[in-house]
């Protein structure tokens, strides 16, 4: 062939795949989002373009004139943006009440995910911190016949199958037959549509595993080219259980947990997300800096380490911190809670005795350093006297001429009696140098490890503000106001990256081919709009939200349509391996 032949050949084809291209833009679009300003969700800066969509899927990016549509949206001035994914949702687990605070109920308010796709969140990994429900067919199949609002991916909960396999004799570690049971298990998960492995490792009966049963068990994962996040054994100095009175020293570290997480990570072949990642208590803050550089020396080895992060200084859902130790506070001789002594009684009990009252003021100095201290430690609710309602504990200490430790036992036992801390306080445990060091970094990605919620709740239900303000916190307070990062570093964090952790190629980016989940917001208006005292309202300067090209946000309403899939390794492109007895759907245990 000659070389005009060959140049004539190219202009051919060229010309042909335009011309193609151009009859497909002819056809009408379900809805054509004109003018808008790109953010692709790869990082890249945002460019002007019209966006088509058609039978759920973005099939034109571009200028596209006067292109016909069904609908035609004028977002001039927006920022139209890839569905956000959070990776770390608690929308439903095994610990959630089935018609309760999960999408596993009939009620439209909840199964609809207000909440959720109110903040530009358009698919949920859900089933996290070990706990899932079991079989996973069961609430596949619950929440395919009910319908959801957004996309959800299920986890197999470590701490889950574990019981599975141990019953309730799980504080100790599993053998070899333990272990291979946990495997088909997880096998079982994911033949019935799981796509990854959630561990809480902090938390009973996954602490008292091994690397090595978690190694083994998360080999299982690399058929479907799975992940595995894991709540770690520790946030700070120490474990959450670990109380210095009555634990042996050499607790895990935040140092060991990530280590190990990295570990298995290594060693089963997978990729492996350390959940919000935190710096936890005023003696671990600016720990940041090791942890980074653990994680980014572990990624330069080839090592597929992530991690998640909701962006606040402050950790625990309901924002119920008890600075007591439990143990001091509880009645263990009676058959139940209401025969048995109250806290207050049972603290005054306790400090009856010289050498309890050690150990308590002990711990109690621990936790008032764990949760950041005194001055970070502050009141949300106190019946008894209302006045001390926003002050923090170095405040009411003053004002009681007490030290901490002594206003801490006082409020409990000034206090609501039944109450354990005799209030509601919040610690505000993370220092802001931490929160913004992990938030820059590329393979952090955002996620709220909040559950459902919704308006109604308000004034009865107390929440961390990250059930509703999360994704527009890190966009607009993070990168457009604090300069942590630009506007479309924290949108990555938001789409493509955590589309990345999950194996997701079709979603995440505003791209040709890939399913209509997009977000358009104004940037100036953008808002986490929620306060500590006020934890329940939707952001703003959100004004449409799709699922799948469908509005579940229009103009800032919800619609409460139900346009979310469950998403399985066949959406991500890779077979599913089928059950021992091939059918796929194996029975349950």
């Amino acid at each position: 062939m000659t070389r005009a032949s060959v140049r004539f050949a190219i202009l051919f084809t060229a010309f042909c795949a335009f011309g193609g291209a151009a009859g497909s833009a002819q056809e009408p679009f379900d809805l054509l989002l004109r003018g808008g300003r790109v953010i692709d969700g790869t990082g890249n800066p945002w460019f002007m373009a019209d966006v088509g969509i058609r039978d759920g899927r973005i099939v034109a990016v571009g200028r596209l004139g006067d292109a016909a549509a069904v609908e035609v949206l004028d977002v001039s001035g927006r920022y139209v943006a890839p569905g956000f994914i959070d990776i770390h949702s608690h929308a439903d687990d095994g610990s959630a009440i089935v018609g309760g605070a999960t999408i596993r109920t009939d009620q439209l308010r909840r199964k609809s995910m207000p909440n959720i796709v109110a903040q530009g969140i358009t698919t949920a990994v859900v089933n996290h911190d070990g706990r899932s429900p079991w079989p996973i067919s069961r609430q596949r199949e619950l929440l395919e016949d009910q319908g959801i609002g957004a996309n959800v991916m299920l986890m197999v909960g470590h701490g889950t199958i574990r019981r599975q396999v141990m019953g309730d004799d799980t504080r100790r570690p599993a053998t070899e037959a333990e272990v291979a049971e946990m495997r088909a298990l997880l096998r079982q998960g994911i033949a019935e549509g799981a796509v990854g492995l959630s561990a809480g490792l902090e938390y009973d009966p996954g602490r008292w595993s091994t690397t090595k049963e978690v190694v083994e068990v998360a080999r299982e994962l690399t058929a479907i080219d799975g992940v595995y996040i894991s709540h770690e054994r520790a946030e700070g100095a120490d474990p959450m259980w670990f109380w210095p009175s009555r634990d042996e020293p050499g607790a895990p570290t935040l140092i060991d947990a990530v280590l190990e997480t990295i570990e298995i990570g290594r060693q089963a072949g997978v990729r492996v997300v350390a959940s919000h990642i935190k710096a936890k208590g005023t003696h671990w803050w600016g720990s940041s800096a090791s942890v980074i550089q653990l994680i980014e020396s572990a990624r330069a080895e080839g090592v597929r380490v992530f991690a998640d992060q909701y962006p606040y200084p402050t950790s625990g859902t309901d924002g119920n911190t008890v600075l007591l130790p439990r143990w001091a506070l509880r009645d263990t001789e009676a058959e139940s809670p209401r025969d048995g002594r109250n806290a207050a009684e049972m603290l005054q009990l306790n400090l009856a005795d010289p050498e309890s009252a050690a150990a308590i003021r002990l711990d109690i100095a621990h936790e008032i350093r764990r949760r950041g201290g005194a001055d970070r430690v502050m009141i949300f609710e106190y019946p008894e006297d209302e006045s001390l309602v926003g002050k923090t504990l170095a405040e009411v200490a003053e004002e009681w001429e007490l030290d901490q430790v002594e206003t801490a036992i006082q409020l409990q036992l000034r206090g609501t009696p039944a109450r354990p801390g005799g209030g509601r306080m919040r610690g505000f445990s993370m220092s802001e140098d931490d929160v913004e060091a992990y938030g820059a970094r590329p393979w952090v990605a955002t996620t709220t490890d909040g559950g459902l919620s919704d308006l109604s709740e308000a004034g009865r239900r107390p929440v961390h503000p990250r059930f509703y303000g999360t994704f527009a916190r890190k966009i607009a307070w993070y990168a457009r106001d604090r300069g942590v990062l630009t506007v479309e570093s924290a949108v990555r964090s938001s789409t493509s990256l955590p589309a990345q952790i999950m194996g997701l190629r079709d979603r995440g980016q505003i791209r040709e081919g890939f399913h209509a989940d997009v977000v358009v917001f104004d940037l100036e208006t953008l808002e986490d709009r929620t306060t500590f005292f006020e934890p329940h309202a939707y952001p703003s300067g959100i004004d449409q939200v799709l699922v799948n090209g469908k509005f579940v946000l229009r103009n800032g309403e919800l619609t409460q349509a139900l346009a979310g899939r469950i998403l399985t390794a066949g959406d991500r492109g890779v077979a599913t391996p089928v059950s021992d007895d091939g059918d796929g759907r194996p029975a349950p245990r």
